[in-house]
């Protein structure tokens, strides 16, 4: 199940609280695995903007019909979270 695997990736993120490390790349590798759903191109662009590599953040809020979150990380999170919550 995709969202699933969505909500695992975000709590790679929250396990790592938000910094560099195994997690992140665990959260990294899912959300790559699948490219192009536009819930795992969001994830990924804040993976990229937890890194700090706001240029490639950028290009992943454009493939996931987003614009970056005007808040903090743990804001875009929470946002995330909740709509694949529903």
């Amino acid at each position: 199940m995709p969202h699933a695997e969505a909500i695992t990736a975000l709590d790679f993120l929250k396990l790592g609280d938000f910094r560099a490390g195994s997690e992140m790349e665990a959260a990294h590798q899912i959300c790559q695995s699948h490219e192009g759903d536009p819930t795992f191109d969001w994830i990924h662009a804040l993976v990229h903007r937890i890194e700090g590599d706001d240029w490639n953040a950028e290009y992943w809020y454009r493939r996931a019909g987003k614009s970056r979150h005007p808040e903090t990380i743990e804001e875009e999170w929470q946002a995330i979270r909740a709509t694949i919550s529903g």
